[in-house]
């Protein structure tokens, strides 16, 4: 799958597309939205280093989880709304569309935890999803999911993208309780991982920092970061 790069010359757009164009191309295209900016490719590296401690790879997974959702929510609607500045009567923008975060339980919080402060009024749905560890098949335990997918902007999270079963999974649990607007935000992905969403949910828009090279025998993605929940939490 070819991947659709975003280079340094804004948070991530390629020159000819613009601030409105971001969903837009991901509907068209299947193929992820690769954050190559330098800023995210610094934490992405910070984060590959085996001797990164828990501390720090922490901040970098939080710098870096900022840098994909200002990418992710470039296409997001708006609404205007008049407001009283201490000067003068002006307007602004506001969200045309609840926003929910659906981290994926345990590793997504690693990015939950860096996005909403973003955008406080967002809520935050939590899904629970362990992977069985010898067919890399997911195993749901824990599901709470607001009434309000329907109407909202969905942002799936999970800092790994492997075999691509738990998103999978967790996408169509999201649909079948409403959602029509979801966009998945990962870390690192596989190309096993990609092809599993673009068969499976071709209209979820992906955001990435890197495609790997691909995933060993034990499922894992290579080079990778290693397991990112034990990196992030240290357990």
């Amino acid at each position: 799958m070819q991947a659709v790069a975003l280079n340094q010359n804004s948070v991530g757009l390629p020159e000819s597309v613009g601030d409105n164009d971001v969903r837009i191309l991901a509907l068209m295209n299947p193929a992820p939205l690769v954050v190559s900016h330098p800023l995210a490719q610094i934490h992405l590296t910070a984060m590959r280093r085996q001797e990164t401690s828990t501390a720090q790879f922490r901040w970098h997974l939080h710098r870096l989880a900022e840098i994909l959702f200002t990418v992710a929510t470039r296409a997001l609607e708006t609404e205007t709304v008049t407001l009283q500045t201490p000067l003068a009567e002006t307007q602004g923008q506001t969200f045309a569309r609840p926003i929910i975060l659906v981290p994926i339980l345990r590793a997504g919080l690693g990015l939950s935890e860096a996005i909403h402060p973003l955008v406080p009024d967002a809520i935050v749905a939590h899904i629970g999803i362990s992977r069985c560890e010898e067919t890399a098949q997911p195993k749901p335990y824990f599901a709470r999911i607001p009434g309000s997918l329907w109407k909202s902007e969905v942002f799936l999270l999970d800092p790994m993208l492997a075999t691509g079963g738990s998103a999978c999974f967790t996408i169509k649990q999201l649909k079948a309780a409403g959602a029509e607007r979801i966009t998945f935000i990962c870390v690192v992905s596989s190309p096993e991982g990609l092809e599993a969403m673009a068969e499976e949910h071709p209209d979820v828009p992906i955001i990435t920092a890197a495609i790997d090279e691909g995933l060993n025998d034990k499922f894992f993605i290579v080079p990778g970061l290693g397991d990112a929940g034990d990196r992030c939490f240290g357990t």
